[in-house]
């Protein structure tokens, strides 16, 4: 009898060792990712964003991060480029998750401040026609949904829908890039 309860109190301890310390209150996390833009064309239109995340209470985090963004739009057969340059800040909420947290959905919202640039701040084109928009600043918010998967104690791969509401600007307000982001956070 004595091995049976032996077999299973180390069987017990065996399951509770092997867990993994995830999503630790006040634990950093290094986030980088990548997407395109949600637009008919692929290729030209894409952003690459660096970012912080602190971890809080339930699975919840703080994210605060810069982003550019490059996009090109069509003038006859030139492409005119449109660059921007985001500051965020904000915060994500756990809606879903497994009891180990290995696999999360979390949802944030957060507030933008930057700088848009149309065509390296030119107005003039090749054919004499100007560009009426202008460079300005711009703030908004933006909104994410982002699926994580643990791959390591560390490692976190995350799959992410993202939109922005911005004002100040003379191009489109609201830029979705949802379904083709791909990131990793490095928690320390």
């Amino acid at each position: 009898m004595t091995r049976y309860i032996l077999a299973v109190v180390l069987g017990m301890w065996s399951m509770t060792v092997a867990k993994a310390q995830r999503l630790l209150p006040d634990q950093k996390g290094l986030e980088i990712t990548v997407g395109m833009l949600s637009d008919d064309k692929i290729g030209n239109d894409y952003y690459i964003n660096a970012g912080l995340t602190i971890n809080g209470k339930n699975g919840n985090y703080r994210i605060f991060g810069l982003e550019y963004m490059h996009q090109y739009h069509e003038y006859k057969s030139l492409q005119i480029p449109l660059e921007t340059y985001l500051a965020e800040g904000g915060y994500s909420f756990l809606l879903l998750g497994d009891y180990g947290r290995n696999i999360t959905l979390n949802a944030g919202v957060t507030g933008v401040v930057g700088y848009e640039s149309i065509n390296r701040g030119e107005a003039m084109l090749y054919d004499g026609s100007t560009i009426t928009t202008e460079d300005n600043f711009i703030y908004g918010v933006g909104g994410r949904l982002s699926f994580e998967t643990y791959l390591s104690d560390r490692f976190v791969f995350l799959l992410q829908g993202r939109i922005k509401a911005l004002w100040g600007t003379d191009l489109r307000q609201f830029r979705p890039s949802a379904g083709q982001v791909l990131g990793l956070i490095f928690n320390r």
